[in-house]
């Protein structure tokens, strides 16, 4: 399986954006997939992390902005980014939870101007 992020852009403060992950085979057996962000300077970080069983977790810092949705039929993974805010500006990154070396993608970069 690779994953391909994609639907970053730049947007304004209190916007919103929607990020897919698409993948190249099924992720129905895939227990535990996430999204992960890295800003310039700053390590990668888990910030939202979703079951096969639909359950779900958030970073505090994003905790009732972001909201993480897996379509196990469309094989795709969403992240919808509402009030967005300058800090979370960063490359986004979707992968399995923990991630595997080798699903790590390109990303997809998330530029939210003040």
């Amino acid at each position: 399986v690779q994953l391909q992020a994609s639907g970053g852009g730049l947007v304004q403060a209190g916007g919103s954006l929607r990020l897919s992950c698409a993948a190249s085979g099924s992720i129905r057996t895939i227990k535990s997939t996430g999204w992960y962000r890295q800003a310039p300077g700053k390590q990668r970080d888990l910030v939202a992390v979703t079951s096969s069983a639909g359950a779900t977790d958030y970073a505090a810092s994003v905790k009732g902005r972001f909201t993480i949705s897996r379509d196990n039929a469309k094989n795709t993974l969403y992240l919808q980014m509402n009030s967005l805010k300058p800090e979370d500006t960063a490359v986004y990154y979707c992968n399995t939870v923990p991630p595997r070396f080798v699903l790590w993608g390109q990303g997809t970069l998330v530029t939210v101007s003040s």
